[in-house]
């Protein structure tokens, strides 16, 4: 039986292919796959959640991943057709600024996406079934409906209140809920007139003249956003009330800062921070995506921007 002869040189070639292999698996990283954020705002008409959106964007650029923002106009059929875009192009995280809190459909499109593994952040208005949301962020709405009332009653013996709303918002709900329990209990204090605006100025203002020359008597406007306060105080302007009309927002947006500092019917805002809430649904977006734990509700501070106190703000841009 011949011996068999074992030959380095057919043998060391394998051996540094072996070694290379694994040296390139130690420190070669591995092709690290985007991010994916899907965004969905009720309408981006308004620059609250652009900014919310921007802080976002801020993140994900930064970090070479992808976020898609999609505009349901306050239609709540395209806002569910665009999570379905989202679960069919296998986002990651959808964060969702909901046209309508209570929507059976909605619920039913976010147990879908959630089945389908993705994360579910709302963001400055909650949706009714929280089992299908990971975490809501929202500012104090309560408080700020609080914060309202408690100024009008400082400033006023007595008010007959026009309250401009947008049901659909469970945020705004809340705001309802904080001013009219701080004004329980006060007959000096009544809400004479409700009106549905959406949120938008182009539907206030005519709700607002329409009151006007209906004759209704009101001495406030307690409009639960800042979009539909503007409205209200062009409304005043173009039917030229003879008398003071108080009118108070929320957001802290920068038209209506402008206004508190310019006309008198301008009467207060309370600030919410679309920059926070933006940066903690990004963070929250991350921390999910990496297996975190995270609280099921983080709620932002607001605060009282008045006349007396508006030259402590800057009237550019949100806070």
């Amino acid at each position: 039986m011949k011996k068999r002869i074992f030959k380095w040189e057919n043998t060391v070639p394998k051996v540094l292919i072996v070694v290379m292999v694994y040296l390139c698996y130690l420190f070669v990283p591995l092709t690290r796959q985007p991010v994916k954020i899907g965004a969905t705002y009720m309408t981006m008409n308004n620059t609250f959640y652009t900014v919310i959106n921007d802080e976002i964007r801020k993140r994900t650029d930064d970090n070479g991943d992808v976020l898609k923002t999609l505009d349901p106009a306050l239609s709540i059929r395209k806002q569910c057709r665009q999570i379905e875009t989202f679960i069919r192009e296998d986002f990651d995280v959808i964060v969702i600024n909901p046209v309508s809190g209570n929507s059976r459909m909605l619920d039913s499109a976010l147990k879908k996406a959630r089945a389908h593994g993705i994360k579910i952040i709302a963001v400055d208005s909650q949706v009714k079934e929280t089992k299908n949301v990971d975490c809501t962020i929202v500012s104090d709405n309560y408080n700020a409906g609080v914060l309202c009332a408690r100024n009008m009653m400082k400033n006023m013996s007595e008010a007959r209140i026009i309250l401009l709303r947008h049901w659909n918002a469970l945020s705004v709900k809340d705001r309802y809920q904080g001013f009219s329990d701080t004004i329980k209990g006060r007959p000096n204090y009544r809400i004479v007139e409700q009106a549905e605006t959406l949120g938008q100025t182009e539907i206030a203002m005519p709700k607002v003249q329409e009151a006007i020359r209906n004759g209704i008597d009101f001495n406030v406007v307690m409009a639960l956003d800042d979009q539909s306060a503007i409205g209200a105080l062009a409304a005043l302007d173009s039917q030229k009330v003879g008398k003071m009309v108080r009118v108070y927002g929320i957001d802290g947006s920068a038209n209506m800062k402008k206004l508190l500092s310019s006309k008198d019917d301008a009467w207060a805002t309370v600030a919410q921070s679309p920059v926070k809430l933006g940066e903690k649904a990004a963070s929250i977006s991350y921390r999910l995506v990496s297996g975190k734990k995270v609280p099921k509700k983080i709620i932002v501070p607001v605060h009282l921007i008045t006349k007396e106190n508006i030259d402590r703000y800057s009237i550019e841009g949100w806070q």
